[in-house]
């Protein structure tokens, strides 16, 4: 055993004369059974005849049985965790003589596991002030807010002006509306709205341009300039809704607004608590990777360049954008995205080593959860949605979801922490 570089390896195998016999022999025969020649009856023709008629073919199919058989059992001997397929090279081989060839694979790395109980990092427990609770009730108050429609006068800063509107030019993909609401002078109005359509008044038409930012969330309008002719069809104005124990008790299982504030601080709090605990355990998980650095396999990082591509693919899917023209090149993508994935794969397996550390393990009940909770999302069956996902192995991920997420829980509930 020879190692080559990395997580790379290289081994000698050696498949015996008599095992090679033997398997020309069984090999022979199965040609035999299935092949016809011409003057001979199906599972007639001489072995003598079979073995000469198709001795290339033979040999292929002996070294397609054997040489994988006798690599396994090397590679067991060797007590190597291969990684992916190994890549048979020098074969050697004379009728009636042993096989020898080598193998180049990679395997699973071994490393030592630093310290990994007490790890240093900064946290701070969230803080729930009296203005959150009352900026989020503000947030509620405005969802429940309603619309009246007001006599037509000139329109004025604070008021949301009723129009049908259409692109003319400076956007690859028309904007047509019948009706939308434009707050003018609103935070998130484009300035161009707001200047032109102040004063105006139901029944005017106006043609203008606005100029979208740069960093405009909609990437088909980002940094351009757009001619609309817009319709000025009404205005309105907003009414929002009394903040009273009538108005707690229609939103929920609430009694009084006291109440509602109550378990809108609890919800605040438990959102900051979630998000302070994910940027604490990627903490951990950074230091870990900082403080043990080993090779991984390339496979391993070509699947996790490959995942993240995806991954990213089905994000731009979901906003409308068709993938299927783009023509990636792979190599340039690995290059850009090798460094970040080898990073994540070394985390993956620093987490796996904890978990097998500290026997961290996955009920079946904590499966039967997650697929309960998938069968209410997706309303169908609990058995057919575990059945769907078993075929997919998307139940194996789901595990290993499971025991990763505990063994992160493991880390910060062990990790020391400082102040902010």
């Amino acid at each position: 055993m020879a190692l080559v570089e990395g997580c790379k390896h290289e081994i000698e195998v050696s498949i015996p004369a008599e095992a090679v016999a033997q398997e020309t022999g069984k090999v022979a025969e199965q040609f035999q059974k299935r092949v016809q020649l011409k003057g001979f009856r199906a599972g007639k023709v001489p072995l003598s005849l079979i073995r000469k008629t198709y001795a290339a073919d033979i040999r292929q199919k002996v070294a397609e049985n054997l040489v994988p058989r006798f690599f396994d059992a090397k590679a067991k001997e060797d007590n190597l965790r291969v990684v992916g397929t190994p890549n048979v090279t020098d074969v050697h081989w004379h009728d009636g003589e042993s096989i020898h060839f080598k193998a180049e694979f990679e395997v699973f790395p071994e490393f030592e596991l630093t310290d990994y109980v007490g790890v240093e990092i900064p946290y701070t427990e969230p803080v729930v002030e009296e203005e959150d609770v009352d900026k989020r009730i503000a947030e509620i108050l405005d969802q429940k807010a309603t619309y009246i429609n007001e006599d037509p006068r000139a329109i004025a800063d604070g008021d949301y002006a009723v129009v049908s509107l259409e692109s003319l030019e400076g956007t690859d993909d028309p904007i047509v509306s019948d009706e939308v609401q434009v707050l003018i002078g609103g935070p998130e109005t484009m300035p161009g709205f707001t200047e032109n359509l102040t004063g105006a008044q139901p029944g005017d038409e106006k043609e203008f341009d606005v100029t979208y930012p740069e960093d405009y969330g909609r990437e088909t309008l980002a940094g351009k300039t757009v001619k609309f002719r817009v319709n000025v069809k009404g205005l309105r104005r907003k009414e929002l809704p009394e903040l009273n124990d009538d108005f707690a008790q229609d939103l929920g299982d609430f009694r009084t607004v006291d109440e509602l504030k109550v378990a809108v601080r609890k919800s605040i709090y438990g959102q900051r608590q979630a998000d302070a605990e994910r940027i604490a355990k990627d903490r951990v998980v950074e230091k870990l990777v900082d403080a043990n650095v080993f090779d991984v396999p390339k496979a391993f990082v070509e699947r996790q360049v490959e995942n993240r591509v995806n991954e990213r693919l089905r994000a731009l899917e979901q906003q409308g954008i068709d993938t299927k023209s783009f023509n990636l090149d792979w190599t340039k993508v690995y290059e850009a995205q090798s460094a970040d994935a080898t990073k994540e794969v070394r985390a993956s397996l620093i987490l796996g080593r904890v978990a097998e550390k500290e026997k961290i393990a996955v009920t079946n009940e904590e499966v039967d959860r997650e697929v309960n909770q998938i069968a209410r999302q997706e309303k169908e069956a609990v058995a057919a949605v575990r059945k769907k996902l078993q075929a997919n192995g998307a139940l194996d991920r789901i595990a290993s979801q499971i025991q990763t997420q505990k063994t992160l829980n493991f880390l910060f509930e062990k990790a020391v922490k400082t102040a902010e």
